[in-house]
């Protein structure tokens, strides 16, 4: 069976949801460091100077994360200097957990937990999913049928 490719990037409400409390603290470091009379006032705008370079690196390390789920496999894309791949096979996929922070529920927002036998991504967060995006149904179908194509059959031990 064919699957149609799916592409996912984090929604930009996701930058909030992670950098609020950067951002307001930022913010009262211009304020700080703007003020007259203030010792040391360079030192403050200097300190929220570098939160904002961080802040702008964490947006486009964010906005360039990318994850396909194909026929076969799960692909995780990420980097801004250079850029890295994470591959996990479909059949290896064990569970999945959707989380939503305090902020991820004002902003409509979710994180995706895959737990899979993977070695080097045993667990992969697929973050700033819109709330109402249903991947974890397309992900346990395509998991099924690649478990069932490969034969690969799952034992419990349960007492």
């Amino acid at each position: 069976m064919n699957y149609k490719t799916i592409s996912l990037r984090p929604d930009w409400r996701q930058f909030i949801a992670d950098e609020l409390w950067t951002l307001l603290f930022a913010l009262a470091m211009y304020i700080i460091g703007g003020l007259d009379g203030i010792p040391f006032s360079s030192v403050f705008f200097c300190v929220g100077l570098a939160l904002t370079f961080l802040m702008y690196y964490r947006f486009v390390y964010l906005r360039g994360m990318r994850y396909t789920i194909t026929d076969e496999q799960l692909v995780y894309e990420h980097g801004v200097f250079s850029r890295s791949r994470d591959f996990v096979e479909l059949y290896r996929i064990v569970d999945y957990d959707e989380r939503r922070s305090f902020l991820q529920m004002i902003l409509g927002l979710k994180t995706i937990i895959i737990h899979s036998g993977d070695r080097t991504t045993p667990n992969l967060k697929i973050v700033g999913v819109r709330e109402r995006t249903e991947i974890v149904n397309t992900l346990r179908e395509r998991v099924a049928f690649n478990r069932l194509r490969m034969n690969i059959h799952e034992f419990a031990n349960y007492i």
